[in-house]
């Protein structure tokens, strides 16, 4: 009987036990397994093996090849502008007007004198003729003759002189009517009409430079000096130069390695003449130049593929749909992608978005391209 009730006190504690330690609408579970292995969604590009420019990169001047201060030869005073500023102008242009009604009144005079002279000549050469003809006669003197050839050769020089007054004149007359001596864009005139110029004068009336071609000045290492001195035998490489806010860069060959290699930069001085037909350089600007000296076989992948660790540069290389790290050399940059000089051989397929979820031995599935990238 009293192991009955024992029996009975054990189960109620039972129970009241579990009724107080198990939440209501709680559900029995069975043990959890172990999670499978996932597979992560990954961009993906293959290695290219084809042919990829050697080229540097650098900052450049934009300079003009020619520029031309304009300046008076005369003391005058300006009658006519003829451009307006910052006109693109061509050669022989008309741009300013000066008064030359001075000039005029001189080359008249001058050419009254030469008049004057050319007539005495004539009357000598008369007096020759009439004086030989007595001579021969016996009626005159070989002194007259004489004399009469000296007046001769006194007109012939003073005729001579009078021409090279008459000349100069006219090429000061020439001297008011100033012309753009190069094509190009011409800048903003400095004198107006009515202003009195004259040689002296140490401000230009207006200055042309040449705008088509340009030239584009830029420093490289030292190290470049063998492959530019190939390219400039070759044919002058090839060189584009781009100014931000440009849409298409313009496109030009080497033209110049300078002498010397700056001793305490290591850089040498190049300069590239660039068509610049558009006028898209601008003298002075700055602009981004990409010097291609030759082309080579080399393997081509995005440079978003490639990771930096502790061990170096790497890639995730995909296959069979497992991701691998592979450790890679990097030769140098062309635009977004990269040449690698060791670890890849081509065709490979690597990972160029999604890197950061991956291990070796990771399963990977090639997914689209976001939007937008």
């Amino acid at each position: 009987m009293i192991a009955g009730v024992v029996v009975i006190a054990l189960a109620v504690t039972a129970v009241v036990t579990r009724d107080r330690w198990t939440p209501d609408g709680a559900v029995a579970q069975a043990p959890a397994r172990p999670p499978a292995e996932r597979t992560v969604p990954v961009e993906v590009a293959t290695a290219a093996r084809r042919q990829a420019p050697v080229s540097v990169e650098a900052l450049g001047t934009v300079t003009p090849m020619a520029s031309v201060a304009i300046k008076s030869r005369l003391e005058t005073e300006i009658v006519a502008v003829h451009f307006r500023d910052g006109d693109a102008v061509k050669e022989g242009d008309l741009l300013f007007t000066l008064d030359g009604r001075a000039l005029e009144a001189q080359v008249a005079q001058t050419e009254g004198v030469l008049a004057r002279d050319k007539a005495q000549l004539e009357q000598a050469e008369r007096d020759v003729r009439r004086y030989t003809e007595l001579l021969s006669k016996n009626a005159g003197t070989a002194l007259n003759v004489e004399n009469a050839k000296t007046q001769v050769d006194m007109f012939r020089a003073t005729i001579k002189a009078d021409e090279a007054a008459l000349q100069n004149l006219r090429v000061q007359l020439s001297y008011t009517k100033i012309t753009a001596s190069i094509a190009g864009r011409i800048s903003a005139a400095n004198v107006k009409v009515g202003n009195f110029v004259r040689p002296a004068d140490t401000t230009a009336l207006a200055t042309i430079i040449q705008t088509k071609p340009v030239y584009v000045a830029f420093a490289v290492p030292q190290q470049w000096l063998p492959e530019l001195k190939r390219a400039m035998r070759d044919g002058g490489g090839s060189v584009q130069a781009n100014v931000p806010g440009e849409v298409e860069p313009s496109v030009g060959k080497l033209a110049m390695i300078d002498n010397t290699v700056d001793a305490t930069t290591g850089m040498v001085q190049v300069r590239a003449i660039m068509n610049n037909s558009q006028e898209s350089l601008w003298p002075g600007t700055l602009a981004n130049v990409t010097l291609v000296v030759r082309t080579e076989e080399a393997v081509v992948i995005p440079a978003v593929a490639v990771q930096t660790g502790q061990g170096g540069t790497y890639v995730f290389v995909v296959t069979d749909g497992v991701a691998k790290a592979q450790p890679v050399q990097v030769a140098r940059t062309i635009g977004a992608e990269v040449v690698i000089s060791k670890g890849l051989e081509g065709s490979e397929t690597v990972v160029t978005d999604g890197q950061m979820l991956l291990a070796d031995g990771t399963k990977v599935a090639a997914r689209a391209p976001k939007v937008g990238t």
